[in-house]
């Protein structure tokens, strides 16, 4: 048989870190010294408690069986407590919490199971890729949001057309924000809820960087009022306590888009191994330790040298109050796939191009707050010496 690819891969854009990845391992075969700002991928070590308990658990018999989809009753109620001291939220972990193997997972899984062949999903752009091929795989209509620069990079949900609207059942929204590291306020989220029912839509909120904050603590959409009847929100372990590798998170919200999602789930998964939900539940308990917060001041420190560094080579740069990226306006109107080339070709460092988050994110790249502050002082002496 010849082999062949579904049709549905075509229409998704080859995975951008994919090929940023084959450039940089490209140019370090070369021998070169590349410093990589590129995928967003926590350098420092999980807490010793977390992995402590993981050492624990993974030497009782009793966690090396098949996991339950769901998660188990002790992660749930984890969850459950975590929402409530972090939040002030109330969810209940019989039928409003659910386990994932990495948010990733569940973002993609999501429109399998709420949304048929032909609906439209709502995807902002520049946005997370997985929103867009997510709705691909279940044979949905994307729909762009724009988020731009005036705007606070925060869609305008009243420009969408009546006709999308009317055939919407899914929106996703992402705050912290990755690329831009916006912020939503509160009153952004009332909106984004009062839109939703009006319309009968689900909100799918991603608030993955929810726990990386410079300043003021970003809010849960399920802070609103009746926001649980129209929404469902992704939280995950992987930047908060340095976990990506351990592929641990959660949605949490409307019981029956989580009951659609644990079916799909059931079906392609088997859950997240057991010892990991127990070192998950030690790490939530533990959310505000020292251990943990103590990330913030790396990540504020190499923010705080990356912008001073790029201002003084002529770069405008706002300081982001939340994620570890800073996006950055690419110098002398160049577009995001040039700057990121040139950056790469001159001094040997990774970006992300805006682009790649969809059309919306041209004109900007995206830097991730994962090098260490001496490689990031090297690659900003080199990027000060290109010629744009």
């Amino acid at each position: 048989m010849t082999s062949r690819r579904s049709e549905r891969l075509s229409r998704i854009p080859p995975y951008l870190f994919v090929e940023i990845d084959r450039r940089k391992r490209a140019a370090i075969a070369a021998g070169r010294d590349v410093i990589d700002f590129g995928i967003g991928d926590p350098d420092r070590p999980t807490p010793s408690f977390v992995v402590d308990a993981m050492a624990e658990a993974i030497r009782s018999p009793s966690n090396h069986r098949y996991a339950s989809t769901v998660g188990s009753a002790a992660f749930r109620e984890a969850v459950a407590g975590y929402m409530r001291r972090r939040f002030g939220v109330t969810v209940d972990p019989e039928c409003e919490v659910i386990a994932l193997l990495g948010s990733k997972e569940g973002i993609g899984h999501l429109p399998t199971a709420v949304v048929d062949p032909g609906e439209i999903v709502l995807v902002p752009d520049p946005g997370y890729p997985v929103y867009t091929s997510g709705a691909v795989f279940a044979e949905a209509r994307c729909h762009i949001m724009p988020l731009t620069e005036a705007n606070g990079w925060l869609p305008r949900l009243g420009d969408l057309p009546g006709d999308v609207r009317r055939d919407a059942t899914l929106m996703y929204i992402n705050y912290p924000n990755n690329p831009t590291s916006a912020c939503a306020p509160l009153e952004f989220y009332a909106d984004a809820v009062a839109f939703a029912r009006e319309h009968g839509i689900l909100v799918a909120h991603d608030a993955a960087y929810g726990d990386l904050y410079f300043d003021a603590p970003p809010p849960s959409i399920l802070q609103i009022e009746g926001a649980a009847e129209v929404a469902i929100e992704f939280h995950s372990l992987s930047k908060t306590f340095n976990m990506t590798g351990w592929r641990v998170a959660f949605a949490v919200g409307n019981a029956d888009a989580l009951a659609a999602l644990a079916s799909v789930k059931s079906n392609l998964d088997s859950g997240v191994f057991q010892a990991t939900q127990h070192a998950a539940c030690v790490a939530l308990g533990r959310y505000d330790d020292p251990a943990v917060r103590s990330s913030i001041a790396f990540y504020r420190a190499r923010r705080d040298q990356l912008i001073t560094g790029l201002r003084s080579a002529g770069w405008r740069v706002d300081p982001p109050a939340a994620t570890f990226y800073v996006w950055a306006k690419c110098p002398s109107e160049y577009d995001s796939m040039t700057a990121a080339k040139k950056i790469l070709d001159d001094a040997d460092a990774v970006v992300i191009p805006g682009v790649g988050f969809g059309a919306g994110g041209e004109g900007f790249v995206r830097f991730a707050l994962t090098v260490d502050e001496e490689r990031t002082k090297q690659a900003m002496e080199r990027i000060a010496t290109i010629r744009w």
